[in-house]
């Protein structure tokens, strides 16, 4: 009996520490390993960034939230450790984004362009995947990437999950 009274109260610190593990007090402290990613357009045009690793829980869970600004050859690459439909939100993200979500093997499956700051509508993958580079706004057109593109980075290549002939 006395355990059935002290669940809900369990659950509420649970969500609490949740929610103040997220605000942006805290967020300062989950750093992000920088690496090179190269996104090849079908005409064979290479694109060169440097992208923020996000790779652990926490860091896919901060992502860009509560950044004002990203230099425009920059970026971040979430990777979630297995093929799977991703759903992504713009809480607390005060960026326009592009998000190309991106198979086991590198290839671009979907784009969803110009994500609005703040939204908390879901953006669905639509589609099974690995990855989900996250560039400023605008950058997949400016750029003619296109689903079907290629992105190569250490990370794509070492990932357990990736299917190469």
């Amino acid at each position: 009996m006395l355990g059935r009274l002290f669940r809900p109260i369990a659950s509420a610190f649970a969500a609490l520490f949740l929610c103040l593990s997220a605000s942006p007090a805290l967020a300062a402290d989950i750093s992000f390993e920088k690496a090179p990613l190269t996104v090849t357009t079908a005409d064979g045009r290479a694109h060169a960034f440097t992208v923020e690793l996000a790779l652990e829980s926490e860091q896919r869970a901060q992502g860009l939230m509560n950044r004002r600004e990203m230099a425009g050859d920059a970026g971040m690459l979430f990777d979630f450790g297995e093929t799977r439909r991703v759903l992504m939100w713009m809480k607390n993200t005060y960026l326009p984004l592009d998000m190309l979500f991106i198979a086991s093997d590198g290839r671009i499956e979907t784009i969803r362009e110009n994500a609005v700051p703040l939204s908390e509508s879901i953006i669905d993958s639509g589609v099974p995947v690995a990855f989900v580079l996250e560039l400023n706004a605008g950058s997949a057109e400016r750029l003619g990437i296109a689903p079907g593109d290629h992105v190569e980075s250490r990370q794509i290549a070492a990932s357990p999950q990736a299917a190469r002939p």
